[in-house]
């Protein structure tokens, strides 16, 4: 009895020995995981040794080209890699976008009717970064085997890089944001293909892709090589030839996402009676003669573009840049008031910055004149010659929707706020159920 007592004494100093041996044995592991400041500087390290690297391969590939062929080779390479690149920029904005919404009062899942597990900025910037590293590492691939005369070898890096990304969006199995994809597939549907009652993802969309008509061109242009094995050769150097610069598809394909915004406006008319639809189309059918007018100058004689064609490009511009400037301003921002710009939930130095303060309206408006003008330089191929002009004025352009999203964004919200939650767009009920928008992460 007292060996039993004691045994049954001791086996709780055991257990506490046991237990604190334990606690011993894990507390080196916990203090062994690095913190999150020290993963984040490392990434970053690694991020700034790989661009460096990049750098470094591009710059010596490019030297070792014969200064006669130097400009059109990276001409050819800056046109194969030069939408991806402007795609991962927008997405990088698209992400600040949200984390200012999400420092504000702004609910941006209500805007764009999605539920609440939409991806984050964080998600979103996780995106930008893989596309960050994995364009200019073609890019680099690309370079480098062309140079040392690895032609095939090199022309196969912007057919891979096109082929992966094609197959990553369409891929069907629940990995990297399937509901996201399958969301922005099918709104790139609905805008293609307006049959439909037009929600206000649908329209949004549509606007940002008119700032990236020269993504749309460039890809064209870059498939049109890809699929006539014109990659990593001079077959396209004339301009007439088969995907060359006077091919009559670059102003079709410049001119598909005003043409579709135009469709949306006239779908909506069709569904609200609204005058101010019409008067949106003819905003979009403006930009039709500017793109048109241009590409003429390849097609006509010269004295007749100087003569005739050219004044009327000329006029069909500044109508187009401000017609576009004065819808932004009082239509799709609704600045006529200057109305505060996003009441934000708690101070930070986002809002100690802009919110209340006038000059962001004046740079804004400012800014908005300047740069709708700008782009119409952009939109007109012959003026394409400049291959890193056209791409400054398209960052440029990026920028322009980069600030328009923020105020676009924050007009619908005041609707909906001001319609007691109700937004204003017009959808019939069985169209929502098709839509069936709540049930998808963007």
């Amino acid at each position: 009895m007292i060996q039993m007592s004691e045994k049954k004494t001791q086996t709780p100093y055991s257990k506490i020995v046991s237990s604190d041996t334990m606690k011993n044995m894990i507390s080196p592991i916990q203090n062994a995981v690095p913190s999150p400041t020290f993963l984040w500087r490392f990434k970053v390290t690694l991020f700034l040794i790989w661009g460096l690297t990049c750098c470094k391969i591009g710059w010596d590939s490019v030297m070792r080209m014969d200064a006669n062929l130097r400009d059109l080779f990276l001409y050819e390479a800056f046109l194969y890699y030069n939408p991806l690149l402007l795609v991962t920029i927008m997405v990088w904005l698209w992400g600040v976008n949200v984390w200012v919404f999400l420092q504000s009062n702004v609910s941006y899942p209500k805007v764009f009717d999605i539920d609440q597990n939409h991806l984050t900025h964080k998600d979103i910037w996780k995106c930008s970064t893989w596309m960050t590293i994995l364009v200019p590492t073609s890019m680099t691939s690309y370079l480098y085997l062309y140079s040392h005369g690895e032609v095939s070898l090199a022309a196969s890096q912007p057919v891979l890089l096109y082929i992966f990304v094609a197959m990553l969006l369409v891929f069907p199995f629940d990995i990297f944001y399937l509901s996201s994809r399958y969301f922005f597939l099918r709104t790139l549907l609905r805008i293609a293909f307006p049959l439909q009652p037009i929600s206000f993802p649908d329209f949004f969309l549509a606007d940002i892709l008119t700032s990236m008509a020269k993504v749309f061109s460039d890809l064209e242009r870059s498939v049109c090589r890809m699929v006539n094995k014109q990659v990593a050769t001079i077959a396209w150097f004339e301009a007439d030839a088969v995907c060359g610069s006077h091919s009559i598809a670059i102003p079709i394909v410049l001119v598909l996402p005003y043409l579709w915004r135009l469709l949306q406006c006239l779908r909506q008319y069709k569904d609200t009676k609204e005058k101010n639809c019409l008067l949106n189309a003819l905003k979009y059918s403006t930009a039709v003669p500017v793109i048109f007018l241009s590409a003429l100058k390849y097609h006509v004689f010269p004295e007749k573009w100087t003569t005739l064609y050219r004044p009327l490009w000329l006029l069909s511009s500044v109508i187009n840049s401000l017609y576009s400037f004065y819808w932004d301003i009082t239509r799709d921002w609704d600045l006529s008031g200057f109305s505060r710009i996003f009441k934000f939930t708690k101070p930070s130095l986002v809002s100690n910055v802009f919110y209340g303060r006038h000059w962001v309206y004046f740079w804004v408006i400012g800014s908005n004149l300047v740069l709708r003008g700008s782009w119409t330089y952009k939109l007109s191929a012959h003026l394409r010659h400049n291959y890193l002009t056209v791409f400054g004025i398209t960052l440029l352009e990026m920028f322009r929707r980069f600030q328009w999203v923020f105020f676009r964004v924050e007009n619908e919200w005041n609707k909906i706020t001001r319609a007691g939650g109700v937004q204003l767009t017009e959808v019939p009920r069985e169209d929502e159920k098709l839509l069936g928008s709540n049930i998808y992460d963007v």
